[in-house]
């Protein structure tokens, strides 16, 4: 299953919920939150009190997406204030294992990140804890970037290592999904699409996310 969460880095504050709202009527089922700390990524954006506000807006499952040092510092603050997944990058979690678990703890989904220049192996004893890997098709930090057309060999590996051991976990991209991209991400095995500007970026969200997933469903299709 195929399944769109718009990245509210691209919508307008001011509109939030209005906007979230729509993309949920366009067929959005998930909403992703970039968190960015000015240390690990050079932005920064939101915490904990935004995603409470959201929360209220909306009972799509919000996405968490922890570009932080020391997210465990943090993850306790984002599950009660309403994050139903929790995603930590790779590159900064000293202990890996014991912070998916700390998600898990807090009875939210878990999953794991990697940047554009890690690669998929640095992951291999992990696989079986995480619920969902998500794969940065762009440096994290921005939004707007342009795909980097190099990461579709991870979602390709991460889907062959998942059939290969039996594995649950599902596949994620972030960065640079659009209409002109889409269609190689789901045919490489991404399932959940988060896009940001490709939503909120102009327009109706809620027609753009309708748009972005009839495309991605005819790509699904064109894979199996």
């Amino acid at each position: 299953m195929i399944e769109l969460a718009p990245s509210i880095l691209s919508a307008d504050f001011a509109r939030l919920g209005e906007q979230v709202r729509a993309a949920g009527e366009g067929g959005a089922s998930v909403i992703h939150v970039d968190v960015m700390d000015g240390h690990f990524v050079p932005n920064l954006t939101i915490g904990p009190p935004v995603l409470t506000s959201l929360r209220k807006a909306t009972e799509l499952p919000l996405d968490c997406h922890l570009m932080i040092e020391n997210p465990d510092q943090y993850i306790p603050d984002f599950a009660e204030a309403g994050a139903d997944w929790i995603s930590v990058h790779y590159e900064a979690c000293r202990h890996l294992n014991r912070t998916l678990h700390l998600i898990k703890s807090h009875d939210c989904r878990a999953g794991v990140v990697i940047n554009p220049a890690t690669p998929v192996n640095a992951l291999a004893e992990v696989l079986d804890i995480v619920d969902y890997v998500l794969v940065m098709s762009v440096n994290p930090g921005f939004g707007g970037q342009k795909f980097i057309p190099s990461t579709l060999h991870k979602m390709r590996r991460l889907a062959e290592i998942r059939a290969e051991r039996g594995l649950q976990y599902r596949i994620e991209v972030d960065g640079g999904v659009s209409l002109n991209t889409v269609t190689d991400v789901v045919q490489a095995g991404a399932e959940i699409l988060v896009a940001g500007n490709a939503v909120f970026g102009s327009g109706d969200p809620r027609k753009n996310a309708q748009a972005l997933l009839k495309a991605a469903a005819e790509a699904a299709l064109q894979r199996v």
